[in-house]
């Protein structure tokens, strides 16, 4: 009695996926930026203001532009009315709730421009159950009146962001001695040579949570294994 060796199948790599995207641009183009939309351009989800802040929308194009392939009708999404210089840390910014059931190593990345007298330094915070915030990273600039593009955190470490209803995050303006460990106990300019103001702003653009679809348990099983078993019987 002979059998034939099994044959062996490896299992394809887990590759990203956007989960919900927001570019901003009117969902139907009319060349005007001001007329933007905070409804998802790809899957679903929520875009909110945070405390204070208040919104409107603006060219995603000038200043260098985001990495919106879309042009006369790209759209940001300006968010202004900051805390006071030396009140708020962490309290004030720009909100993004997804549900990332079905999928897990959840990477959330955006592009954004700050003005001059915006905040120079935010700090991106995760949520797993809509109401408790935790920092994961920070991020500054060293000009205003420029788009900083794929700014990305990688969330992938945190099982708890995965397969998870609630999850979302945040960018929120930051305390220079909250972001570095030193300096002001308040927030610095974007601009070197500019004095921050309540009135700065920052302009996202592209706004994309994305991740792995998990597979089904079956599949799962079979991807784990990397096998499929042939068997004949020959006499």
């Amino acid at each position: 009695m002979k059998f034939l060796p099994l044959l062996v199948l490896s299992a394809l790599p887990a590759s990203a996926v956007t989960i919900t995207q927001w570019n901003f641009n009117s969902t139907t183009a009319d060349a005007d930026v001001t007329t933007g939309t905070l409804t998802p351009s790809t899957g679903t989800g929520t875009a909110s203001l945070v405390s204070s802040t208040t919104g409107i929308f603006a060219s995603g194009d000038a200043s260098g532009g985001s990495t919106d392939p879309a042009t006369g009708d790209d759209s940001g999404w300006g968010v202004a009315t900051f805390p006071a210089a030396t009140v708020g840390d962490l309290t004030a910014g720009a909100r993004f709730l997804v549900d990332t059931t079905g999928y897990d190593s959840i990477t959330v990345s955006y592009d954004v421009r700050h003005s001059n007298t915006a905040s120079k330094y935010q700090a991106v915070q995760y949520t797993l159950d809509g109401l408790a915030w935790t920092t994961a990273q920070f991020f500054s600039v060293a000009s205003g009146d420029t788009w900083n593009n794929l700014r990305t955190v990688n969330l992938s470490s945190i099982t708890g962001a995965s397969n998870n209803p609630n999850f979302g995050f945040r960018v929120v303006s930051a305390f220079e001695s909250t972001a570095t460990g030193s300096g002001v106990a308040g927030y610095v300019a974007s601009g070197p040579t500019s004095t921050y103001a309540t009135t700065g702003n920052w302009r996202f653009d592209m706004v994309t949570v994305s991740g792995n679809v998990i597979p089904e348990p079956s599949m799962a099983l079979l991807g784990s294994l990397g096998v499929l078993g042939l068997l004949r019987r020959r006499r």
